[in-house]
């Protein structure tokens, strides 16, 4: 029988499975951070530390190697140049406040049965078709290097490590952008005179298109799927409406300052268990690594090569969408709403996904909570 989750009951080890775990959790973070801080103006220095302080925080809190993550689908926006950054920073704001009222009254977990899982592979296979876009689009921009670090990336993949694939790429494209400036000097991340983000701020149309579409995608997979990972791999029972209020408190304690607005995610808890992460050391590890490269890796990221972003994008997409179709039994109804995602935007296809699978449902003849 699994058991209740206990603050009490909680160990922090710090061997060499728990720094091989805390890499786990870092292969798919690093790739999109660094890509948001080269192609935005958000700082990596900044986004690095608060992903530290959290991978810590929460880490302990909740005594399992939790994971922190980018919300995705927002990044894959923002990425592409769909949403401005002022766009992107209310609406993990807005994201913020909505997961920390939903956990704190106990609907997330409610809402999330009349969402479905079609839904919400759908919308990831989606924001995979967006960052595989826009991947390409950047690796076309030299295919020489592009070529050299898909080389790289099939390298690692034919020898048996898939999973590192997108992390070696990224180390290519430090190495390219290292021999461009130099090994960077330490320095200390800014320190924000207050709310200085606010003046960015934009409430617009696109705001509420990328909340609602990363709304499917955090329900589903950094709220539910996690609660249920939790329990499978490390016999907790941590809920999903626990979990949605701490996504919220990271969100609004964070963003405001310059923060990548952040969630927990099934993938990351997956990849630090597969790695073999099995207390909240790995997140310690994990965290003080963040805050390490945060003073050390300013000065390299607008030297960092695009080509090379395009490749590591286009693995993350690759993994994201064959693991969105992998954990579905609707593949036609995945593709046709990711598809109409990439086309109009995903908070259409999020809408159009809810409907008609409560439609199907209701055809078929399955209960509806």
């Amino acid at each position: 029988m699994r058991r209740a989750f206990d603050r009490r009951e909680f160990g922090v080890e710090f061997a060499w499975n728990e720094l091989t775990g805390a890499v786990g959790d870092s292969v798919t973070v690093l790739p999109i951070v660094v890509t948001v801080a080269v192609l935005t103006e958000l700082s990596l220095t900044v986004m690095l530390v608060w992903f530290g302080v959290f991978q810590i925080v929460w880490g302990l809190y909740y005594g399992v190697p939790i994971s922190i993550e980018p919300m995705k689908a927002l990044a894959a926006l923002v990425i592409a140049g769909s949403i401005t950054t002022g766009e992107l920073l209310l609406a993990g704001l807005i994201l913020g406040a909505a997961l920390l009222v939903l956990g704190g009254t106990g609907s997330l977990s409610r809402l999330g049965r009349y969402i479905g899982n079609p839904v919400v592979r759908a919308i990831q296979f989606g924001v995979a078709l967006v960052l595989l876009e826009t991947g390409l689009r950047l690796g076309a921009a030299d295919f020489r290097l592009a070529g050299l670090a898909a080389v790289v990336a099939l390298a690692f993949i034919a020898v048996g490590y898939r999973n590192l694939g997108a992390f070696a790429v990224l180390l290519v494209g430090g190495v390219v952008a290292a021999l461009q400036t130099g090994l960077p000097a330490p320095t200390l991340p800014p320190v924000p005179a207050g709310f200085v983000q606010f003046d960015t701020l934009s409430l617009t149309t696109g705001t509420i298109e990328a909340a609602l579409g990363q709304f499917a995608m955090t329900v589903g997979n950094a709220a539910l799927a996690a609660s249920i990972l939790l329990g499978d791999y490390f016999d907790r029972t941590i809920s999903p409406d626990e979990l949605s209020m701490s996504m919220g408190v990271m969100n609004l304690a964070a963003v405001p300052f310059g923060a990548l607005p952040m969630c927990h995610g099934s993938g990351g808890i997956a990849g630090k268990y597969a790695f073999g992460a099995r207390t909240a050391g790995a997140n310690v590890i994990l965290g003080v690594a963040y805050i390490a490269v945060a003073l050390l890796a300013v000065g390299m990221v607008t030297a960092y090569p695009t080509a090379v972003l395009g490749v590591i994008l286009a693995l993350v997409a690759l993994q994201l969408g064959w693991t969105s179709l992998r954990q579905t039994d609707s593949i036609f109804f995945v593709v046709a709403v990711g598809v109409l995602g990439l086309v109009v935007n995903l908070a259409a296809a999020f809408l159009v996904g809810v409907v008609l699978s409560l439609g199907r449902r209701r055809l078929s003849g399955g209960a509806i909570p």
